[in-house]
C-alpha cells in the first residue's frame, strides 16, 4: 500500500514537469488540476495516515515538493505567456509606420501671468512666500487691522468652515504677509501668490475663487516714493517701457495712505474704450504704506520700520493680456480654450 502511494505521487510530479502548456486556457486547466480547491495533490495529504510511521515524514516532504513544483510551474508559464501576449510580433503591426502624434499640453493662462509677475519682482529682490489656504480669523483679518466690529469686514464675503467662526478660507493673501511678519524681523521683501476665496456670485467678471499676488516690503526708511518707483518698474516690465501710471487715493484697512494704481491703456480701438470706460486708464492694483497698527499687531516697531504693500488679481491680468472676456473660461478646463496658449511662456 505504501509503495503504491509513493509511486502515485512520483507519477504526478513527473506529469507536472513534462506537461506542455502554451495558452492561457491550458494554464487554467493546469491550475485547476494541481492547485485548485479540489486538486489531485490535496487529496493525497489524507493518505498520510495510511503510511508507515517511519515513512510519514518522507511522504509529507514529497507531497510538499510536488505542490511547490506545481506552483513554480504555474508562475513561470504564466509569466512567459503574459510577456508573449504583449510582444509586438504577436500582432499585425508595421513597426516602420510613423507613430501617432503626441499632443503637447500648455500652461494655463493664469500660470503664465503668475510666472511673469513673479519673475518681474524676483529681479528686484522679492522672494516668493507661500502659506496655507485654510486660515484663522486673526491672521486673515485682525492682524490686518480689521477687528471684529470693523466695517472693512463687510467688504469681503467669507467662507467659514462648517461649525467654526474662526477657521476660514482665506479671502486674500495678506494672511501670508501676517505670518511672515510674525515669524521674522525686517528687512522683509516678499511677494505672496496664491488662490483665495470669496462668497461672490459667479458671473463673467467675478468668481468665488481666484488668484492674487500681494507684495510687502518693510525696512528702515521705506517711503511712498519707493513704492511708486517699484510699481512703475513692474508696470513697464509688464505692459511695455512707455507705460505710464497714476495713483488715486483709496482706502484699505491695512494701509495708510492707500491708493489704486492705474496704467494708461490707451484708446486705440473699441475694446480699449470698453475696458477703460472711455478714459484710457485701467485700474491694475491696490497699494499703500503699511498701517502702523499692522506692524504693531505683528510685533514690528513702527517707530523704526516702515513699509509698503500692494496686491492684484491674476485673473484680471490674464484677461487683459489675452483679451479674455469671461472669467469663467479660466475655470472650465475646456481644452479647446486652453490649447490656444500652447507655446506661450
Amino acid at each position: 500500500m505504501s509503495a503504491d502511494i509513493f509511486s502515485k505521487v512520483h507519477d504526478i510530479l513527473k506529469s507536472i514537469n513534462e506537461v506542455k502548456i502554451e495558452t492561457m486556457s491550458e494554464l487554467e486547466s493546469f491550475r485547476i488540476k494541481y492547485l485548485g480547491s479540489k486538486n489531485e495533490i490535496k487529496s493525497l495529504f489524507g493518505e498520510i495516515k495510511n503510511v508507515e510511521n517511519e515513512k510519514k515524514k518522507e511522504f509529507g516532504q514529497l507531497l510538499n515538493d510536488v505542490k511547490q513544483a506545481a506552483e513554480d510551474k504555474f508562475e513561470s508559464i504564466r509569466h512567459i505567456i503574459e510577456n508573449k501576449t504583449g510582444r509586438a510580433d504577436d500582432f499585425d503591426l508595421d513597426l516602420t509606420a510613423p507613430c501617432e502624434p503626441i499632443n503637447l499640453g500648455s500652461r494655463h493662462p493664469v500660470s503664465i501671468v503668475m510666472n511673469r509677475i513673479i519673475s518681474i519682482f524676483e529681479r528686484i529682490g522679492f522672494n516668493v512666500a507661500e502659506e496655507r489656504e485654510i486660515e484663522d480669523d486673526w491672521h486673515n483679518f485682525t492682524a490686518m487691522n480689521t477687528p471684529e466690529d470693523h466695517p472693512a469686514r463687510d467688504m469681503q464675503d467669507t467662507f467659514y468652515l462648517r461649525d467654526s467662526t474662526t477657521e476660514l478660507l482665506r479671502t486674500h493673501t495678506s494672511s501670508v504677509q501676517a505670518r511672515i511678519m510674525t515669524s521674522q524681523q525686517p528687512p522683509i521683501r516678499i511677494i505672496a501668490p496664491g488662490r483665495v476665496y470669496r462668497n461672490e456670485t459667479i458671473s463673467s467678471r467675478s468668481h468665488c475663487q481666484f488668484h492674487q499676488v500681494e507684495g510687502l516690503y518693510i525696512d528702515k526708511g521705506v517711503s511712498f516714493a519707493d513704492m511708486k518707483q517699484t510699481l512703475l518698474y513692474f508696470a513697464r516690465e509688464m505692459y511695455g517701457q512707455k507705460t505710464n501710471i497714476r495713483l488715486r487715493p483709496s482706502f484699505f484697512p491695512f494701509t495708510e495712505p492707500s491708493a489704486e494704481m492705474d496704467v494708461y491703456w490707451g484708446l486705440n480701438n473699441e475694446d480699449d474704450y470698453r475696458i477703460t470706460k472711455g478714459t484710457g486708464w485701467l485700474e491694475i492694483l491696490g497699494c499703500g504704506m503699511v498701517d502702523p497698527n499692522v506692524l504693531i499687531n505683528c510685533g514690528i516697531d513702527p517707530d523704526i520700520y516702515t513699509g509698503f504693500a500692494f496686491g492684484m488679481g491674476i485673473e484680471r491680468q490674464a484677461m487683459l493680456q489675452f483679451k479674455i472676456t469671461d472669467i469663467r473660461q479660466l475655470f472650465e478646463n475646456d481644452t479647446r480654450f486652453l490649447k490656444q496658449f500652447s507655446g506661450v511662456v
